[in-house]
């Protein structure tokens, strides 16, 4: 542990790896089995890699894995994964705000800002450079897709697609993510593209398999349309609409 600053007060149990750079502070709690990357910042009273809330649970041997240059803010919640050598996975470069939870076998990508008290359940997935606003429930098994954002305080029951907004009760594609594209370097050519494809898919009252035909038949064939398909046609609990 090279380098690793660790506040006298944090609790750091055997089996743990902490990358060079990383900085722990006051009433930090780590369990065995967590693996902590390189230049991290994990604030006060952040819990990582504790038993998983699933009645299945019976204490095998998994973990949390977590990559570099993450914030980790205040009482922020980790739990490691359920299930014999499985992980609960984060990857480089994101933002987890105070009170946020992450629950067992959730996995984050890259890039990602999950406001304060998101809550992810097992299994959910947050893709990369998704924007998950302040008290947003996401279903266990549901997942965000990557430059999507989620409007503060709804519940997240189905897939959100690829560069959308989303907002409502139930949750509804209301358009595109344009200001984060942009921020993201994403030119305007392919934010028409994007706004075009998430048109057919939510405004023109075809069924998913319909839109997604149109897209392909009418739409150039650009790697995010390619993203969006891919993420539609894996989706198990089906896509907001």
């Amino acid at each position: 542990m090279k380098n690793v600053k660790i506040a006298e007060s944090a609790v750091i149990e055997d089996d743990v790896e902490i990358g060079e750079g990383t900085v722990i502070k006051e009433g930090v709690i780590i369990r065995s089995g967590t693996r902590i990357g390189k230049n991290n910042i994990i604030f006060p009273y952040a819990v990582i890699g504790e038993e998983p809330q699933d009645l299945r649970f019976r204490g095998e041997r998994s973990g949390v894995i977590i990559g570099d240059g993450n914030i980790i803010r205040e009482f922020v919640t980790i739990h490691r994964a359920a299930g014999e050598g499985e992980n609960t996975i984060i990857g480089n470069g994101n933002y987890l705000m105070a009170y946020v939870h992450v629950g067992h076998n959730a996995r984050i990508g890259n890039g990602a800002i999950l406001v304060n008290g998101a809550t992810l359940g097992g299994y959910a997935e947050v893709h990369d450079h998704a924007y998950i606003s302040a008290n947003v429930a996401v279903h266990q098994f549901t997942r965000v897709g990557e430059y999507a954002i989620v409007g503060g305080g709804f519940r997240v029951t189905k897939d959100v697609i690829p560069y959308a907004l989303a907002a409502g009760e139930p949750l509804r594609i209301y358009g595109v993510n344009f200001l984060g594209l942009r921020r993201c370097g994403f030119s305007q050519e392919k934010r028409e593209i994007i706004k075009e494809a998430v048109r057919i898919l939510t405004r023109m009252g075809l069924n998913t398999s319909q839109a997604v035909e149109r897209i392909r038949r009418e739409l150039p064939d650009i790697e995010e349309i390619r993203k969006l398909l891919r993420f539609i046609e894996t989706s198990k609990r089906g896509i907001a609409k």
